[in-house]
């Protein structure tokens, strides 16, 4: 998979990233409760791996992306890579969550994650995190800053991310307050919408599916939103070729938080399982 973009030829060190990061402190209450157990087992299993990315500062404080890197036992051909990106809207904190939900599964039965190589960004807006707000804490609305060119260090990072690995697939993890269901805009590779359907029915056992015809000022059906998006999403098809499949999860995000988490990782569970069936179908003809 190439990286091609149009915004900069090369990724270059930018003067907003501070020079040395000092890992696990950042932000206050909030980013320690979330990070603070994972990163005690991190350190006491060799499974599940943990890097920041960079360190920049708002205001006063210094902030840097967190990154948890986990491998499921061999499959039987090439490790798929998959990206998972949450919390880039600070106040849509289930993602955040259902991440280290993820990552406990994963240490509890590494089975389920069978072929894969998994990416997992929980706090991709960390200053919003801590605030509780959509927009950083320079104001920007992270999800409509990608591939425009942006100087906010957060974007800057997981540009980089996306050009460096090669991922077969990209989940994004929302919620939206607007809605009284789950649903999914579907992106990317071909194949994007038959991973979409089985992951609506695995969240339906824990919240509602959005039903109506227009979804967030998008046309859907049975929850799922076809190619339209916001300009300045995380991934843009244009940046990465061949393609990746690309889902962006949305939870309802006026109910509970825990179904918001039980819904997102099961969500995430069954596009695992049904991409893993769909690449042993293709490997077999």
């Amino acid at each position: 998979m190439s990286f091609v973009s149009p915004v900069r030829s090369r990724f270059r060190p930018p003067s907003f990233l501070l020079p040395q990061a000092q890992p696990g402190r950042r932000g206050g209450g909030r980013w320690q409760q979330l990070i603070a157990p994972l990163l005690e087992l991190a350190a006491s299993d060799s499974r599940l791996r943990y890097r920041e990315l960079g360190e920049f500062q708002h205001g006063a404080e210094s902030f840097a992306l967190p990154r948890f890197a986990l491998r499921g036992p061999a499959g039987g051909g090439d490790l798929l890579r998959l990206g998972v990106f949450a919390a880039i809207h600070g106040d849509e904190p289930a993602g955040a969550w259902a991440v280290r939900r993820l990552i406990e599964d994963y240490l509890a039965a590494p089975e389920r994650f069978t072929g894969y190589e998994l990416l997992l960004y929980p706090l991709c807006n960390p200053s919003g995190f801590e605030d509780g707000t959509r927009h950083s804490r320079a104001g920007a609305d992270l999800n409509r800053e990608f591939w425009r060119g942006s100087l906010q260090p957060e974007i800057y990072l997981l540009e980089r991310e996306l050009g460096v690995h090669q991922f077969h697939g990209l989940i994004a993890l929302h919620a939206d307050d607007t809605s009284d269901g789950a649903y999914a805009f579907v992106r990317g590779a071909t194949l994007t919408e038959a991973l979409a359907v089985p992951a609506l029915a695995a969240a339906a056992r824990h919240l509602p599916v959005a039903t109506r015809a227009v979804i967030d000022g998008f046309a859907a059906e049975r929850g799922i939103i076809r190619g339209d998006c916001y300009a300045g999403v995380l991934s843009d098809p244009r940046e990465l070729q061949p393609a990746p499949f690309e889902i962006i999860f949305e939870t309802p995000g006026l109910v509970e938080e825990s179904a918001q988490v039980d819904a997102t990782v099961a969500a995430v569970h069954a596009i695992l399982e049904e991409y893993r069936a769909l690449q042993s179908i293709a490997a077999g003809i």
